[in-house]
């Protein structure tokens, strides 16, 4: 793939053997972003794990500290005192049937879908619309859940969900380059810390081999991981 001259005038200011802290890394992702919008910048880890054993699976959800930098839009399956719950929550659609119906139809205006446990069993009907588009509530996620009004706020504050891929890597948005340099080194740190307490027991050997950040169109920049410890 060619590059443009400011993608290459940015990667020549990143030495690519150099493994750099968290602060210092973000800090050359937002110099080196370039484009006209404000790009998302993304960490991609890449695991010690098999992710073909059932037992090396990783995934789960994480509430970023300072937000992703994008708006969700949070549909709620609910009735009655919950489906008030999540209106003064502030979620974006609430209802039950009506939305079964509109999702059916071909709607899709949403980016997170909580659910109470109660409604699991018509939802489930959308498993095949939900499902590949990672919209489908499940409560390992904390999208399954009684307590509708906690749920709707964290999804709404930044809580985004990550999961190792086929190659054993983890890729997922933590903020804009709009933000500011110790907001994204925040929430690098966070997701980091995350992937780390959710290390499968079965994972053997070296368990965090790579990380990277970068933004939508910059040149990424390699994370050292060394010093990493699970948070007590």
């Amino acid at each position: 793939m060619k590059h443009g001259k400011k993608y290459r005038q940015a990667a020549a200011a990143i030495e690519r053997a150099t493994a750099y802290a968290v602060d210092a890394a973000v800090d050359l992702v937002k110099k080196s972003a370039h484009a006209k919008f404000d790009e998302t910048v993304d960490l991609a880890v890449r695991l010690g794990v098999d992710p073909r054993h059932a037992d090396q699976q990783v995934r789960g959800a994480v509430v970023l500290p300072h937000g992703t930098g994008k708006a969700v839009r949070v549909l709620v399956f609910a009735r009655g005192d919950k489906e008030k719950e999540a209106q003064a929550a502030g979620a974006d659609h609430v209802g039950a049937e009506d939305y079964v119906e509109k999702i059916q139809g071909g709607w899709m205006d949403m980016d997170v879908v909580i659910a109470t446990p109660d409604l699991m069993g018509m939802v489930g009907r959308l498993g095949r619309l939900l499902g590949p588009r990672g919209l489908m509530p499940n409560p390992k996620l904390g999208t399954v859940t009684e307590d509708i009004a906690r749920a709707v706020r964290e999804a709404r504050a930044g809580k985004i969900e990550y999961r190792v891929d086929k190659a054993g890597n983890v890729h997922v948005p933590v903020g804009k380059v709009s933000f500011s340099a110790p907001q994204l080194a925040e929430n690098v740190s966070t997701v980091l810390q995350e992937l780390l307490r959710a290390r499968p027991s079965a994972a053997k050997g070296r368990y965090m081999l790579s990380a990277y950040v970068s933004s939508t169109m910059g040149p990424s920049v390699k994370l050292d991981t060394s010093s990493l410890v699970v948070a007590a």
